[in-house]
């Protein structure tokens, strides 16, 4: 394909002006925390969220948009372009902490990896992350060790902290690599990083930026500010959403104030489905089965809006299969940047954003549980393989996690068409369908094995 950098190019030459007057368009990706599939009003929400309303109606909506079933993973998908299981990180890290942190807190993001920001760097972006980065805390493993030219935020997640556990350390509010505060106010946070995001722009709006928003919310322990907390009249949860509503308003307002709207692609997601067994501080998955840490579609399967005037059809959607890591290699299409010579899992849906295409470029995608692959879907058939999952037997309440318990699924083929909840297995029904799903996951977990890179492990500071 033609990339878009270049294609500017011919038409600016073409109309006489000179090739250096044209301006890469800036990249802003606003990250949700364990935002669910239904919890925002373009996806079902049963309250108000205008601005990502008004975000879908300017951009184009995805209903098969695919995010890993936990935090980390998810990260290291949206910056490596890859399964996170390729790049070592199919498992949350975090700090030394509770007896599960001990295997993964010493554990980052490998700087062999090139990162998104990497390839925007070497395009002459400006790179900035707000929020939680949760790919390594030690300073080795910071973004500013890997391709991000300023960070203020959170290096894991925000429940990674004395109030939840007394073995957690502090925990860190960074400036670049600096500890600026410990235990912050969380009612600030969503707040602090709408005004850290608009100074970032405002700094930079005469030159190509790559903005990454990582809320902390609505991750547990959700919070609020004193201006959104009850407001909503729904429950604190939907408090949280709408003042995350509100701060994607606010900087797509800086964006149209300063006048570069038109040129900054703006796409807003979530890491993965809502965590179920909080009850009222968690979201909800919609229509779809089961939440967060699970590869059902609630899970994994989340909303994601991309706002670009002039390129994307305002009011279109999509319902192609897509996922987090080919936002890089679409990113590199766009902005004509050199992908890593290492393997990567992505594909450019380039095409989807401009309606040159409906279909995915990604025959198969496949569903990982940590290091088990749980399932496979082509086209409409998802099956599942024999496997355990975490079910929220009874939810709780005003943030105490509730209940849960181990069930498992059998081997299981669900129409995704016409059973979005995976509810009727129709595996017994179209035995060659099940017998080519199996084949393609055989085949993917060998060459995976064979292919997976190594993680930075590094000894404790």
């Amino acid at each position: 394909m033609i990339r878009i950098a270049f294609v500017l190019f011919l038409l600016l030459v073409s109309a006489g002006l000179p090739a250096q007057e044209v301006r890469q368009p800036n990249i802003v990706i606003i990250f949700a925390d364990d935002l669910g599939y239904g919890d925002i009003e373009g996806y079902g929400a049963p309250y108000s969220t205008p601005n990502f309303l008004a975000l879908e109606k300017e951009g184009m909506k995805f209903t098969s948009f695919y995010a890993q079933p936990q935090c980390s993973p998810s990260r290291a998908a949206l910056m490596t372009g890859c399964y996170p299981q390729r790049v070592g990180i199919p498992w949350v890290v975090g700090p030394e902490g509770p007896s599960w942190t001990k295997l993964t807190s010493t554990i980052g993001l490998n700087p062999d990896e090139k990162t998104l920001p990497e390839i925007l760097k070497e395009v002459n972006y400006t790179t900035g992350i707000i929020g939680k980065w949760h790919l390594g805390h030690h300073p080795a493993n910071l973004p500013t060790r890997h391709g991000f030219d300023m960070y203020f935020g959170l290096p894991y997640s925000n429940d990674m902290w004395p109030p939840n556990s007394s073995d957690y350390p502090d925990l860190p509010l960074l400036e670049n690599e600096t500890v600026i505060e410990k235990n912050p106010d969380q009612t600030q946070l969503t707040k602090r990083y709408t005004e850290r995001a608009i100074s970032f722009i405002t700094e930079n709006k005469s030159k190509p930026f790559f903005l990454y928003v990582a809320h902390a919310m609505p991750h547990v322990p959700i919070y609020a500010s004193e201006k959104f907390k009850g407001k909503s009249g729904k429950g604190l949860y939907t408090d949280v959403v709408q003042e995350m509503d509100w701060s994607t308003g606010e900087i797509m307002k800086t964006l149209k104030k300063l006048n570069i709207d038109k040129n900054t692609i703006f796409i807003f997601t979530s890491d993965n489905g809502p965590w179920l067994s909080y009850g009222n501080h968690a979201g909800s998955a919609a229509h779809l089965r089961e939440g967060k840490a699970t590869t059902f579609e609630g899970g994994v399967r989340v909303p994601f809006i991309v706002r670009w005037p002039g390129h994307i059809q305002p009011g279109s959607s999509s319902h192609a299969v897509a996922a987090l890591f080919d936002l890089l290699p679409t990113v590199a299409d766009i902005t004509n940047g050199r992908l890593s010579a290492n393997v990567i899992d992505g594909k450019s849906i380039l095409p989807l954003f401009l309606g040159k295409s409906k279909e995915s470029p990604r025959e198969v995608h496949y569903y990982f549980q940590i290091n088990e692959l749980q399932a496979v879907r082509k086209g409409k058939w998802k099956l599942h393989f024999p496997h355990g999952y975490e079910h929220v037997a009874q939810a709780g309440i005003n943030g105490a996690r509730g209940k849960t318990e181990m069930l498992t699924i059998e081997l299981s083929l669900f129409d995704l068409d016409n059973d979005p909840a995976e509810l009727n297995n129709v595996a017994s029904s179209y035995p060659e369908v099940v017998d080519e799903l199996k084949l393609l996951g055989s085949e993917f977990r060998l060459k995976m094995d064979e292919q997976k890179r190594k993680p930075a492990s590094l000894v404790r500071d």
